[in-house]
């Protein structure tokens, strides 16, 4: 069988969907969130609980207007092969899962194990490195400098004007994948694009997102996470109780990314959202105005369906109705 295009947005050719279908699948970074179904499970956590569980950030009603709570644990190997870059990563995470809620984040707290003060220094200077790049202040924590191994966890505080919520794309609406391209992988399959920004430019483009929704330009979306786009596609479908097509021709990797690895990379600055046809160009328009990766790649449908697109060719990724993902659904009946 002939190879998935390797290289930059080449086609791949519809042959091998079936193949890559099957790839994707059985990946561990896709595979990896279905333990939150599990935990779901445990805690009697339902899409009605309060927080609206399974979204980016928990939505808490407030006097302003939305609260939002979110937070990240980190895997052992991670923080022992690059603490540096897991702190900065506690950061930048946390500060992506309040864009993607349409919010700006007020404040983080970190909770740091480590064996001694020396194997936490690098730890902590990729929160403080972080923090200061971002803007946004850490405010407190945990420490515990007698563990065995260094370990991580950060949780953020934002606020909401025009919430973009991860269970409310609808049917007819246009699929868009904004990224930023300006950056390489390091670690895993982690695209960093945020080492050599500047500061400014950094928090500028998180804050298109709140603009965006602030605007009333969308109102649906997730950001790109550890299950990569088609796993947080997948997760968008889901929660909002609908299917979406992705037109894998539409799909741009940085240049020299392997379409494949591109479709589960996790990016510093990866985000999907849904948007009404009308609304699509002044979405594209604005994040491309910041030098960003903008582009409509396929569309909300009715069902429970996950496709995949090429030409003539289709693919079914999942049916989340058949085989449920985080098992967070919405009620049927909620896309008037």
């Amino acid at each position: 069988m002939t190879a998935v295009a390797m290289t930059g947005s080449a086609p791949t050719p519809a042959a091998d969907l079936p193949a890559l279908v099957a790839r994707l699948r059985a990946h561990p970074s896709i595979r990896s969130k279905l333990c939150i179904a599990d935990a779901a499970r445990a805690l009697g956590l339902t899409p009605a609980s309060p927080g609206a569980p399974g979204d980016d950030a928990a939505l808490i009603p407030a006097a302003h207007g939305w609260d939002l709570l979110a937070g990240e644990g980190f895997i052992p190997a991670f923080v022992a092969d690059d603490p540096w870059f897991a702190g900065w990563c506690g950061v930048m995470v946390n500060l992506s899962d309040i864009a993607a809620m349409g919010g700006r984040a007020v404040a983080l707290v970190d909770q740091v194990w480590a064996p001694g003060a020396e194997a936490a220094a690098p730890l902590l200077r990729g929160l403080r490195d972080a923090s200061e790049a971002y803007g946004v202040p850490l405010v407190g924590g945990h420490t515990n400098l007698s563990a065995a191994e260094p370990g991580l966890a950060v949780s953020v505080m934002g606020r909401a004007a025009a919430p973009i919520r991860g269970d409310a794309a609808k049917p007819g609406e246009a699929l868009i994948a904004l990224a930023d391209h300006r950056g390489g992988f390091r670690n895993f399959d982690n695209w960093c694009a945020a080492l050599d920004a500047p500061h400014a430019r950094l928090r500028g483009d998180l804050d298109l997102l709140p603009q965006l929704s602030e605007a009333g330009l969308t109102r649906a979306g997730k950001d790109v996470s550890q299950g990569g786009l088609v796993g947080t596609a997948l997760m968008l479908a889901e929660a909002s109780g609908v299917g979406l097509s992705i037109d894998l021709s539409a799909v741009r990797p940085p240049e020299g990314v392997p379409l494949e690895r591109w479709l589960r990379a996790f990016p510093s600055f990866g985000f999907l959202l849904t948007a009404a046809p009308a609304d699509a160009p002044e979405i594209l328009s604005r994040a491309r105005a910041r030098g960003l990766a903008a582009d409509v790649i396929g569309a909300v449908t009715p069902g429970a369906e996950l496709r995949l697109l090429h030409g003539p060719a289709s693919a079914l990724f999942w049916n989340h109705a058949a085989e449920p993902y985080l098992g967070l659904a919405r009620p049927e009946g909620l896309h008037d």
